[in-house]
């Protein structure tokens, strides 16, 4: 026989119960019509993915408990259809991270998960306890299994719902983005799931939380590990398999993007939940002419629409007459509103209110930090003043050997390309003129500057981003050795000195905006190093 399995890539908001239960609500409604027989929504679909300390009171289960009832009877009027619904659940005095069958205004079955991750952005095992038992329940002749996310990446709660009898397993997932994991996680589905003989339902959660994307691309796999249905990367999506005697049937399959596309849909997805679930009428970022700013600028714009966002150029006695006319060439073709503030007043007020105490000493980083934190101070007055959020546009690169300015350039409510490393950036903006050509092209092939001082370049400062790039990933994502990373072919010099700077800016990156994470070890939730160390490998 033929069951219908509708997989509603939901975007949850965390904490909101009454606007995550109306989703859901709305999903089995759309996939009732196409006479579904079940509905998977993601892990935890009915608070929002990660809820944090909010799993430490008590009155957030209680709550839960509530609106997880009230659903199940606003569900009644869907007769059979099966609803599984992800929830936090307070039972004998423990906590579990649990889904539950929504059926006719019951709760028939419900299912608590084993496997608690407890890395990398995970902290699964500060709340929950774990479930053992498998889950499995039969649907027109089909028996299918339950388990949640991290159960999936490992073997051992498949092999119970395979052994228990199940010959499909729903895995309801809040599975976080980092480049390439589309592919990535099929594979390891592969591996643990369609070796055991069970079909697959992967239903992935979407959305932005805080530093986390949740990206969707959720799919189907049957028991060859073949990919039979896939659905949308970073949007919204609904989709009914056809499952006839178990096997899944070919449905819309989307193709992987390319990993520029992949990075870029993530970053305009985090901009856009950020700034919108947290209630900010619009966006300020300090444009400069620079490739970050353009690139922040383009995501922004992509992000919320050019009339929620506005560009701030604040030229000091070192800003190139290039940058002026970049600037105004990009905010034309882009269409936001755009404003010219010069420093130019503010810092000879300050050069001369130091004067006396700087008297023959000479001009250093000292005078440079103070041009980059008059401009802070100008953007987040213009955002107390509006209730706009300041977009910052530092990128990873310069955030791991503390190239910025504290109270200056890292000054703001949320930091867009903070796990983006500058060789990136570069690759993001050419992407984003394949689609729309909106970045002006010398702003992406003029060498980079910060234009603090008279013809400054950052390679002044620093190595060449390639190399800088380099290390940094190979010392800091893949935690390699200084004497490992030497051994790939970059040289003792520059690896003792951006290795060092990672070590002594950590009180930087405490301070900075929290920022979207893209790779998968980003300086925040992924980094926990101490400041005060003299530890040396």
């Amino acid at each position: 026989m033929t069951v219908k399995v509708a997989i509603a890539q939901m975007n949850s908001i965390v904490g909101d119960l009454t606007g995550n239960a109306q989703q859901i609500l709305d999903y089995v409604t759309r996939a009732a019509a196409q006479a579904a027989d079940i509905v998977v929504t993601p892990e935890l679909s009915l608070v929002g993915y990660p809820p944090e300390d909010l799993l430490l009171r008590s009155a957030f289960y209680q709550q839960t408990a509530l609106a997880l009832q009230k659903l199940a009877r606003d569900l009644q009027p869907f007769s059979d259809v099966h609803v599984l619904v992800g929830h936090p659940l307070e039972q004998h005095g423990h906590h579990y991270n649990a889904i539950s069958v929504l059926l006719n205004g019951n709760i028939t079955h419900t299912y608590l998960k084993h496997a608690l991750p407890n890395d990398a952005v995970f902290d699964e095992k500060r709340y929950f306890s774990t479930g053992d038992d498998a889950v499995v329940f039969e649907v027109k002749g089909t028996k299918f299994g339950l388990n949640i996310c991290e159960d999936v990446w490992n073997g051992d709660a498949p092999q119970l719902a395979r052994a228990a009898g199940a010959q499909v397993l729903l895995a309801p997932n809040a599975s976080p983005f980092h480049m390439n994991k589309s592919d990535f996680r099929i594979e390891v589905m592969r591996q643990n799931i369609s070796k055991l003989g069970m079909s697959l339902v992967y239903a992935n959660l979407l959305g932005g939380q805080d530093e986390l994307i949740f990206d969707g691309n959720s799919f189907v796999l049957d028991c060859e590990g073949q990919v039979c249905a896939q659905l949308r990367h970073c949007e919204a999506d609904l989709q009914v398999i056809d499952f006839i005697d178990g096997v899944p049937q070919l449905s819309t399959v989307t193709q992987t993007l390319p990993v520029e596309a992949q990075i870029y849909r993530a970053l305009v997805l985090g901009v856009r939940d950020y700034v919108t679930k947290n209630g900010f009428p619009s966006v300020l970022i300090g444009f400069s002419g620079g490739v970050d700013s353009a690139l922040t600028l383009a995501i922004a714009v992509d992000a919320l629409g050019a009339d929620k966002v506005r560009a701030v150029m604040m030229p000091s006695p070192y800003t190139a007459d290039i940058s002026w006319l970049d600037s105004r060439e990009m905010v034309k073709r882009i269409g936001v509103r755009y404003d010219e503030i010069s420093i130019n007043e503010c810092f000879s007020a300050f050069k001369n209110t130091l004067s006396q105490e700087f008297a023959g000493l000479k001009e250093d980083t000292t005078e440079e930090n103070i041009q980059a934190r008059i401009r802070g101070t100008i953007l987040m007055a213009m955002s107390n003043k509006y209730g706009s959020i300041v977009l910052t546009t530092g990128n990873k690169s310069e955030m791991a050997v503390g190239y910025c300015t504290l109270y200056g350039d890292m000054a703001g409510g949320f930091a867009v390309i903070k796990d983006v490393a500058k060789t990136m950036v570069y690759r993001l903006c050419t992407y984003r003129n394949s689609i729309g050509d909106v970045i002006p092209e010398r702003i992406i092939t003029r060498p980079p500057s910060a234009e603090l001082r008279p013809d400054q370049k950052d390679q002044d400062s620093l190595p060449p981003y390639d190399i800088l790039d380099g290390i940094m990933q190979l010392y800091m994502e893949e935690n390699q050795s200084r004497a490992e990373i030497i051994a790939a072919g970059y040289s003792e010099a520059d690896v003792e000195r951006i290795t060092r700077l990672i070590k002594i800016n950590e009180y930087k990156r405490r301070q900075a905006p929290v920022g979207i994470r893209i790779t998968h070890r980003a300086f925040g939730r992924d980094w926990r190093y101490p400041i005060t160390s003299k530890f040396r490998d």
